[in-house]
């Protein structure tokens, strides 16, 4: 029987008819969106926020840019949807540029609607190659909520989903400021951390172990960026012991941290590279796998026991083209590069020397945190691990009173906004920022 709406607003239609991703449905509150641009959103009412957050970290390229707009209207008109076992224009030319911007070596690209089933596929296609059936991943760390992804994240929300899946070791990676290891150096940290990775992958059995999947830089975890040498040394543990190295690269990937892929930036050569998010700008949803020479050759003569109706969908393939194009013409990564130099990072340092609360600065590019704490000498956070805290939720409300969108998780704030973000709109959201710190200010209690 049909339902009268007619009476209800726009927010109580939504809540009562959409079952949202992450939460408790009865205390949702969601921003009732209207149009974007920019790096700008819209309510319904009119009021103009700043989109610090990018979405899920995801519009690289800002809202609703005119050239990949145009892509997709362009594409629409010639192909809307095709069975995967086809080919077609916009596919190959995707999966091109994608291996132009790869790693030496990166032979193929396999196509996924999203990052966690590009993480399901990488992981089987490596214990396909190997034989093997563990793979290791960090604490600390988010590769999807499907059932392979969600027990390889390394987050609490793994937790109410763990079946204790057969395979899945955890380890620690790096991170000096809350150190597992008891260094007082990034070079501690690092030659620790390496140290006990290997004693994991030795009392686990090499034999048994088909990969190490790890975030270049782990995004929603923290935006730990890995210490000089780590990743190298991840990289020499899987030569030694024939393990595949998956680069997990979802949000970091596709000039986040102002480099195409954030592996650019420690030289090293991931085996099998994961990726979603930025490569569309999230703009129709599309996520893949790239392939080395070798995994890739080894089903030149086997079935790959895997698929999906939609995998390289010509409107997503026809949106990766745009987003790619549109980035090697206008200089995008190049500019998050810049200004996460020239403006976030000396920005950010700032507002740490005017708020207790902000324990640590981190991150590369346009992909920093804030780690939040009540006391910089103790590091206790403003909220416990795996949870919120009333700090935190005025803190982040403080942020909505400046229209400022920013990304929130646990004890921390992120500031991530688009790759395409100048200098006036990236201080302009610092301002707002710090005068939305001064909210959490009230509840440091060191000195």
């Amino acid at each position: 029987m049909a339902t009268d709406r007619s009476a209800l607003t726009s927010l109580e239609r939504e809540k009562a008819s959409v079952f949202h991703s992450w939460s408790a449905q009865a205390s949702i509150n969601p921003l009732m969106v209207k149009d974007a641009h920019g790096v700008y959103v819209t309510a319904e009412d009119g009021t103009e926020y700043l989109d610090f957050s990018s979405q899920l970290v995801n519009t690289n390229i800002g809202h609703q840019h005119p050239a990949v707009v145009a892509a997709i209207k362009a594409q629409a008109d010639i192909l809307t949807t095709i069975a995967p076992q086809h080919g077609y224009e916009s596919r190959y030319r995707a999966a091109e540029l994608i291996l132009d911007h790869s790693f030496s070596g990166a032979a193929k690209v396999f196509f996924t609607n999203a990052g966690t089933e590009a993480v399901e596929h990488a992981v089987r296609m490596a214990r396909l190659f190997t034989g093997r059936t563990k793979v290791l991943a960090a604490y600390r760390s988010y590769h999807g909520a499907t059932a392979t992804s969600i027990n390889l994240t390394g987050d609490p929300r793994r937790w109410p989903n763990d079946r204790g899946s057969a395979g899945v070791v955890h380890f620690f990676g790096p991170y000096l400021y809350r150190t597992n290891f008891y260094a007082t150096t990034e070079e501690e940290e690092c030659q620790r951390a390496l140290e006990s990775l290997e004693n994991t992958i030795l009392f686990e059995g090499p034999s048994t172990i088909a990969a190490i999947i790890l975030e270049t830089i782990p995004g929603t975890a923290g935006i730990m960026v890995p210490p000089t040498g780590y990743l190298a040394g991840v990289r020499e543990l899987c030569d030694r012991y024939g393990l595949v190295y998956i680069a997990d690269e979802v949000m970091c990937g596709f000039g986040r941290s102002g480099a195409w892929f954030a592996y650019d930036h420690f030289d090293v050569k991931p085996d099998l590279v994961t990726f979603a998010k930025g490569v569309t700008s999230g703009y129709v949803p599309l996520g893949g796998v790239v392939i080395n020479e070798a995994i890739s050759a080894f089903f030149n003569d086997r079935v790959y026991p895997g698929g999906l109706t939609y995998s390289g969908h010509p409107l997503a393939c026809a949106t990766a083209v745009a987003t790619i194009e549109a980035m090697e013409r206008e200089g995008i990564v190049e500019n998050a590069r810049r200004i996460g130099d020239e403006v976030l990072r000396p920005g950010l340092e700032e507002l740490a020397t005017k708020h207790g609360i902000i324990g640590e600065v981190r991150g590369l590019g346009v992909f920093f945190a804030l780690e939040l704490v009540t006391d910089r000498a103790t590091r206790e956070p403003l909220a416990p691990y795996g949870s919120s805290s009333p700090a935190l939720n005025e803190l982040v409300a403080a942020c909505r009173d400046e229209r400022l969108l920013i990304f929130s998780n646990f004890n921390r704030l992120h500031t991530v906004p688009p790759c395409t973000i100048t200098d006036e709109e990236a201080l302009d959201g610092l301002a707002r920022l710090d005068r939305a710190l001064t909210v959490g200010d009230r509840y440091y209690t060191g000195n």
